[in-house]
């Protein structure tokens, strides 16, 4: 391949939520129509282009792909977490990594809120009455006043703290280093007092924090019981940052008042599964991430980066993380 075959900008073959890779490639061409984007449709097509090609984008970036890219300085990964791509290999090789943070945060955030007021206005227990045509009230409960800890900082957990603004209800914010403050009322470390404190005060507990040594298992038997049986626990993070059989514990003791899971461990949650059986338990099948904008707001932050790479700004990338 010459170089005046080489593209701009290379787009690898996997989409994701179930929307065609050719409307990420179709935006990018949008916001950057004086580059060339090529989208390799196929596995063949991907070798042959990631061979020469200097900036790709795309969901995943596997080893033997990887290998055949001689001239890469740039992945564009299309999530916004990088855990399962070959980080250490891409570190080796200079090789310059961007995320999709920020991507999620509207459309998370609103689920989040969604799953929240359910809880709160007991719309699903209002749901199962109409599916038998029985007129009888039933008790509710009121956001206002409440206390809402979200787990995670980041762009999402910030849009969760956004939209909560206007149901006057008081944040926690929970993050690795809460000597930065953040946009909650309060913030607190991931351990210690303050920590379990938090617990016992929260009505709602959002978990929007990255899978890590430390946040795996973060919400065992030991912080079910530290909770109050009227907290709502709001899973929109990764599976395991919650004790899978604490939780189901914590749901068959009255440990906690209900929980709305986007994600689980395992995941996929098998048919035989325990969680699938409680009225208290909503269960959206990671499906929080969904949003008809998705590559939109992905393409705005991989088109600037790729006029950054022009500029030989290979250092100053938004969203980078690596090197």
């Amino acid at each position: 391949m010459s170089d005046a075959d080489v593209p701009d900008v290379l787009v690898l073959r996997k989409g994701t939520h179930g929307t065609p890779i050719e409307q990420y490639a179709d935006a990018l061409r949008d916001r950057l129509p004086d580059h060339s984007v090529e989208l390799a449709r196929t596995p063949a097509e991907e070798r042959e282009a990631i061979r020469t090609a200097r900036f790709t984008t795309g969901m995943t970036l596997e080893d033997d792909l990887l290998d055949v890219a001689e001239n890469i300085d740039v992945f564009a990964c299309a999530y916004a977490g990088t855990g399962h791509l070959p980080l250490d290999s891409l570190e080796k090789r200079g090789i310059a990594v961007t995320n999709a943070s920020g991507v999620h945060g509207p459309n998370i955030g609103e689920h989040v809120i969604g799953a929240i007021l359910q809880f709160t206005r007991r719309f699903h227990v209002g749901a199962r009455r109409q599916r038998r045509r029985e007129w009888r009230h039933y008790k509710a409960y009121e956001l206002h006043g409440s206390t809402v800890t979200i787990v995670g900082l980041g762009a999402i957990g910030t849009a969760v703290c956004k939209r909560l603004e206007p149901f006057g209800v008081e944040t926690i914010g929970v993050r690795y280093t809460p000597e930065k403050g953040g946009p909650t009322d309060e913030v607190v470390g991931f351990e210690g007092d303050a920590f379990d404190d938090a617990l016992a005060r929260t009505d709602y507990l959002v978990l929007a924090c990255p899978l890590t040594e430390m946040t795996r298992g973060l919400i065992d038997a030991d912080a079910f019981v530290t909770m109050d049986p009227e907290t709502v626990l709001v899973n929109v993070a990764r599976g395991p940052v919650v004790d899978t059989d604490a939780l189901v514990d914590a749901l068959r003791s009255s440990w906690i008042r209900g929980a709305s899971l986007d994600v689980t461990d395992p995941e996929p949650l098998p048919e035989s599964h325990p969680l699938w059986t409680f009225e208290n338990v909503q269960i959206t099948p990671h499906n929080a991430g969904h949003t008809p904008k998705y590559y939109d707001r992905l393409a705005d932050i991989v088109a600037e980066n790729v006029r950054r790479f022009d500029d030989g700004d290979v250092d100053d990338l938004e969203n980078q993380v690596l090197p």
